[in-house]
This record gives structure tokens, sequence and C-alpha cells, in this order.
């Protein structure tokens, strides 16, 4: 099971490009990223997949996928991968509902005074999250299409109950039984290292040096175990382990070295080796002499 995403990032003269990541969802490892013009082409999907495939991805083996929803990848999927089937991300899912919430609760308050209105947005509010919840976050999705009626039924439920009504062949993917252990949620919150760590955030200038960041990036993210401790709203599954790890494969496996150390797009290569077996490496070398 694996999961999707993109990252939009400004490089020299207001150029637009974006970054594609492919995450494994059971052990967190990441495969080589790409850097493409638009994320809305099916054939910028076929390079991730190709790139994926190479550094050790059975295509054959998918079943789900869990992304945003995008067309190209849409497209990619019933064109190439036509057994895996596509979950929406539920976090995505939230933020395309929170402007018809705060619509609804602003059409309910209108025409009274400022206490009055206040008051009443937030009660509407309320009930509309109360009933979202339940379409969300049911059980099954038999459960969910009751929810989404009682959703429609309410005063001011009924654009968000349209929203979700188109989503709904696609939200509740995850939970059959071809689909075994895919989440609902996108690797959208991978984004946030990348910006913090290696790679300096987005500013590389240029569409080379942008794929460089990002591969070298997926690299040290599946190298570097995962602390031990939780910060304040995260938590690691495997404390203490790398992504390599989990999966079962030793990090210093020379067919990983093999995969994430390939040529990339542009003819330049990454060192997948840690810092730890390099200085290593050197130590070895001193003593031999």
């Amino acid at each position: 099971m694996v999961a999707a995403d993109g990252l939009w990032a400004r490089l020299k003269d207001r150029v637009l490009r974006v970054v594609l990541l492919l995450s494994n969802s059971v052990s967190g490892l990441l495969y080589p990223p790409v850097v493409v013009h638009d994320e809305e082409q099916a054939s910028a999907w076929e390079q991730l997949f190709k790139r994926a495939h190479s550094a050790g991805l059975d295509l054959e083996h998918l079943r789900g996928l869990c992304s945003d929803g995008a067309s190209g990848l849409l497209a990619y999927l019933s064109l190439v991968l036509y057994w895996v089937l596509p979950q929406r991300c539920v976090w995505h899912i939230w933020r395309l509902l929170s402007r018809g919430l705060l619509r609804a609760a602003s059409g309910a308050a209108q025409g009274l005074t400022a206490a009055a209105a206040a008051t009443l947005r937030l009660s509407v509010r309320g009930e509309l999250l109360r009933l979202l919840h339940g379409v969300l976050d049911a059980a099954t999705e038999d459960a969910a299409e009751a929810a989404l009626v009682t959703l429609r039924a309410h005063a001011y439920g009924q654009e968000l109950g349209q929203q979700l009504t188109q989503w709904m062949d696609r939200l509740f993917v995850y939970q059959q039984a071809y689909c075994q252990g895919l989440p609902r949620v996108g690797p959208e919150w991978y984004w946030r290292d990348f910006r913090l760590r290696l790679s300096r955030g987005r500013n590389h200038r240029s569409e080379q040096r942008l794929e460089r960041a990002a591969v070298l990036w997926a690299c040290y993210h599946n190298f570097e175990p995962a602390q031990w401790r939780s910060e304040r709203k995260r938590h690691y599954r495997h404390p203490g382990q790398s992504a390599l790890q989990v999966a079962g494969v030793p990090p210093r496996s020379s067919e990983l070295s093999r995969c994430f150390g390939r040529l990339n797009a542009h003819g330049t290569s990454v060192d997948a080796r840690t810092p730890s077996s390099s200085a290593e490496e050197r130590s070895l070398s001193g003593q031999s002499q």
C-alpha cells in the first residue's frame, strides 16, 4: 500500500514546479521523488512510478493508493495501474469542506445582531461538524451513507452533503479486504521534514537543484532512525528505527545503495550512504594503513 502527494515550489524567474512523492504506508519508506511541470498530467505520475519501480516497488502487487485525488494521478491509475484502487485523503477532504462549513455557519447568522450571530454561528458549526464526523469517521460505508442522509436533511447541510456525495465511492476504500493496510491520510506531513531539514526550504532556484535536494532528502529519511521521544503533536510509530529497518532491509545493503544511488533524470548521482557509514569506512581505512 502506498500514498502519494505533491509539493509546489517557486524557482528562479517565478517558475513553478511540483515535487511528486510516493511513500510506503506501512514502513514509511520514501521512493525517489521527481520534479515535474504539472501534477495534472498522467505522464508526470508515470515518471514517479517508473522511478519507484526501479527503486524496488513491485507495481503488480499494489492494491490501493491514498492521495488528494489529483486528476493526473487518477488518469494514470485508470490507464496503467487499473487494479489499484484510489482512496481520497481525509485531511484534504476536511480542507475542501472548510469553506462550505464557513458559508453555512455565516448564512445561518445573517440578519442577527453581533452577539446573537456569533452564538448561532458556533451552534450551527458544532452541529455540522458533528454530522460531518459521523460521515467521515463511520465504521462502515453503510453507516456513512445513513449519516450522509442526516447531514443533507439539516437546514444548513445541503451544500456539504452534495460535496461529500461526489466523494463517497473513494472515502472508504481503506476498509475493503482487498486494500487491507491502506491509510486514509496522504503523506502531506512529510513535507514538513522536507522544508526543515536537508532541503533548506524550497529556494533551490533551478529544477535540477530542487530534484537533487528532494532525492537526497528521501535518502536521509530512509536511513535516519526516528527519534525515541514524542513531540507535542507528533508520535513516532517506530521509535529508534529507520524506514529501512522497519521494511526489514539492512540500511547498508548494497541493493538499496544501488537503488538510491542511481542516476536521476538529470544525470546527477546521489550518494546513498549515511554519514556514520562514511565515517566508519574512513576509520577502517586509517587502521589498515
